[in-house]
């Protein structure tokens, strides 16, 4: 049996909590992108045409 180093048991801790902020970050992308489907605004990708409903009037 091998007996782990101290070295060894700092990385798994800093790899666990990379790996939690990693799945923490994906979350709150799925989370905004099911939140703007379900809303229902309308998505309009950016296609290099000037549209009138973009621009900003004053």
């Amino acid at each position: 049996m091998k007996v782990t180093h101290e070295l060894h048991d700092r990385r798994k801790s800093r790899n666990v909590g990379v790996g939690v902020t990693l799945v923490g970050f994906i979350a709150i992308v799925f989370a905004l992108t099911v939140v703007k489907v379900t809303r229902g605004d309308p998505m309009q990708a950016f296609d290099h045409v000037v549209r009138p409903e973009m621009e900003i009037v004053e």
